[in-house]
């Protein structure tokens, strides 16, 4: 196994919205780099990337598959590590996983349906982590394909400097090549099937509009960059493509520009220029720059430089089950070098683990190696205890920043189909928790039901199949439940003694606080949209309380945060502030004081107007005209707000706001009302209180007086 050079290595996810063309585009890269010989298809059910049972049958990702290849470029090898990841947005915890460890990404857009609900979804990730990208107008043989539109999408809708590098050359069925803003020459595809291509002077029908955009396109680069724009305004005859794809790949990396290309994967045309661009202008490990941990203890920040020279350091982003149903786990690593058989430190759980097999993966298949370097992506296998968002390293303390987990929003209650299966049935959900942390399991100790929770209709369906075929544990399942959240709207002040001295050790705590809702800073901050729902604040002044006995308190309001006093929902969030306390000479200890911010919490939370939240979803529907009526009177019946309506070439794109309680069975609805002629997608939005009526009926449900 060579050592590679870093600055030729390129970590890309390929994300959208769902049906796109992620996995057909994986394909022809794959094909067209040499890793494949032939190309599969995801409505035949052999692509490569698509692998599971589910996967093939739907036709659609749902795991994000990694693999490796190599492309050509200026001369030089590059090295790409590819994660082609789900468009459906159930799963949008693969695309953050694997935007988490990616240096770059490419954007695949239709060309017809433009930035829809996902895209913006996987937009807003990737500015979470700050991955530069560019941009793939695909499908551009589509009746209705727009290439100008979705740029202009792309900036509007996106934020972000959207520059078209290329133009088409024809639409529709005429689709048969682009014209290369930067090299000023067209590239022209012979046919559907082969994927070759000439490289020709610019039609002469076509030579002014891109003569026009080229020149627009240089002033753009000229302005961000003083030799450029020296030579625009001296001699622009002498501006070499390579000046202007040096100033874009600068642009890129900043984040602060997206170019734009254009083609259509299933038709095989536009694929050989898209990889040369994602070798020209995404980043290497080394273009990224240091990564940021923190120390363990003293919470310093600590950079780690990609050399394989330095001390290792590596986050494992994806835990998943191999075909004999042991744990493998995906590590990015950002510094250093490990090899196998090695032993490295767990820094969540403190203790040494061995690494004893390291694999370059391709799709489901493993390729044994002997060691791995900084930049690499790479899998370990049976390495115990370790969980999505652990750190490993080796000659240095260091954490790494873990990554978003979005809270689930649906739930079903689960059993086993008899009681021999009932252990089996635990251990199952147990390994598929440890897999996705957007599932979770919780069991109602009062009625022992044991309810599973996720993203969505489609991730519980997907997770109960894997139960049955992949585990073998026949399940039975309820229906649908929404996944509440509770609020407190008022802020009330409490006083609460713990007093405790009879029979055995005594407890003596008593603590004086503030208990409402967060405070709008902080649920604007970084803090919330990372998950932390307590805002706590202690202003004890003066020894009232030991500062030792201080994070007792902080515990015990925490824990009260998943059991909400009007239904039993989580609180949504919280804030805390510690005025005042007293303590006793012997019976005070940290058990005393999270104990009576328990108590405190009972007491004063239902005095502080709590209300139950719903899951809001941004829907947007897209239907003929002949059929909008019908389509916004139904959303109004379940309580939608509509938002706008934008004119299509196919129809109107409907914009609302439905409570998740009220998009169960949708589908087959929306296929009644129009015909089978809409369709329409959906991700989470936010939370918003429920009307008073559903509130009642909630907590009726829950078993609770009203």
């Amino acid at each position: 196994m060579k050592a590679r050079k870093i600055r030729f290595l390129r970590n890309i996810g390929i994300a959208a919205h769902i049906d796109a063309g992620k996995t057909t585009l994986t394909e022809r890269v794959l094909y067209y780099s040499g890793k494949i010989h032939r190309i599969g298809e995801t409505h035949t059910g052999n692509s490569t990337m698509d692998t599971g049972k589910i996967e093939r049958e739907k036709g659609i990702t749902i795991s994000a598959a990694a693999t490796q290849t190599t492309w050509k470029f200026d001369g030089q090898d590059y090295v790409l590590n590819i994660i082609d990841t789900p468009g459906h947005v159930d799963f949008t915890i693969e695309v953050e996983r694997a935007l988490r460890v990616l240096d770059g990404m490419v954007a695949l857009f239709d060309a017809v349906a433009g930035v829809e609900p996902q895209s913006e979804t996987v937009w807003q990730q990737a500015n979470r982590y700050g991955v530069p990208r560019i941009a793939f107008v695909n499908k551009m043989d589509r009746a209705g394909a727009d290439f100008e539109n979705v740029v202009r999408q792309i900036e509007e809708r996106l934020g972000s400097k959207a520059v078209a590098i290329q133009m088409p050359i024809g639409t529709e069925d005429d689709f048969r090549g682009v014209i290369d803003l930067i090299a000023g020459k067209a590239i022209v595809w012979e046919d559907d099937v082969t994927g070759q291509f000439e490289i020709k002077d610019i039609p002469e029908a076509l030579r002014e509009s891109a003569e026009q955009a080229r020149t627009e396109l240089i002033e753009f680069l000229a302005e961000h960059d003083e030799a450029l724009l020296g030579r625009f305004f001296e001699s622009p005859e002498s501006i070499s493509p390579e000046m202007l794809n040096g100033v874009l790949r600068k642009l890129t990396l900043s984040g602060n520009v997206v170019p734009v290309l254009c083609g259509t994967a299933y038709k095989n045309k536009g694929v050989q220029p898209l990889l040369d661009a994602v070798a020209m202008y995404l980043p290497s490990p080394e273009d990224r720059g240091v990564a940021q941990g923190t120390h363990p203890e003293t919470k310093e920040e600590i950079s780690l430089k990609p050399d394989n020279s330095e001390a290792f350091s590596a986050l494992a982003f994806k835990v998943t089950l191999d075909e004999r149903n042991r744990k493998m786990t995906f590590i990015r690593i950002y510094s250093g070098k490990v090899e196998a058989g090695s032993s490295v430190m767990n820094m969540r759980t403190g203790e040494k683990v061995r690494i004893g097999q390291l694999y370059r993966v391709h799709s489901d298949k493993r390729e044994s190696i002997p060691f791995a370097e900084a930049g690499d992506i790479v899998a370990v296998v049976g390495v115990k205890e370790l969980r999505t968002g652990d750190t490993l390293a080796l000659g240095i303390d260091v954490v790494l920043e873990s990554l978003f987990v979005p809270e689930p929003v649906i739930g079903i209650a689960i059993e086993a189909k008899n009681n021999a299966d009932a252990d089996k049935l635990g251990i199952a959900l147990s390994k598929l928790a440890e897999e996705d942390p957007t599932f979770r399991v919780k069991v109602d100790h009062e009625t022992g039901q044991t309810v599973i929770q996720g993203m969505g209709e489609l991730h519980l369906e997907v997770l109960v199949s894997r139960l049955r075929d992949d585990f073998k544990v026949p399940c039975t399942v309820g229906e649908p439940d929404v996944a509440y959240r509770e609020e407190l709207t008022h802020t009330v002040r409490h006083r609460e003694r713990l007093k405790k001295f009879t029979g055995g050790p005594g407890l003596f705590a008593e603590i004086e606080v503030d208990i409402g809702p967060a405070d709008p800073e902080f649920l604007e901050s970084d803090k919330f949209a990372q998950g932390e729902r307590l805002q706590f604040v202690s202003e004890i002044v003066g020894g009232a309380i030991p500062k030792e006995f201080i994070p007792s308190v902080e515990k015990g309001f925490r824990s009260m945060m998943d059991n909400g006093v009007l239904a039993g929902y989580p609180l949504e969030h919280l804030k805390v502030r510690l005025v005042d306390g007293k303590t006793h000479s012997t019976e005070s200890k940290p058990l005393a004081f999270e104990l009576v911010a328990k108590d405190a919490f009972k007491a004063a939370a239902r005095n502080a107007m709590p209300r139950i939240l719903e899951p809001l979803m941004e829907v947007e529907v897209r239907v003929p005209e002949d059929y909008l009526g019908s389509v916004i009177g139904d959303l109004n019946r379940r309580r939608a707000m509509i938002l706008g309506q934008e004119l299509l070439h196919t129809g109107v794109l409907l914009k609302a706001e439905v409570p998740l309680a009220e998009m169960f069975g949708y589908v087959g609805t929306l296929r009644a009302l129009s015909s089978g002629r809409a369709s329409y997608s959906m991700h989470f939005s936010r939370f918003n209180a429920v009307p008073e009526k559903v509130a009642e009926r909630i907590m009726a449900n829950e078993g609770i007086a009203v």
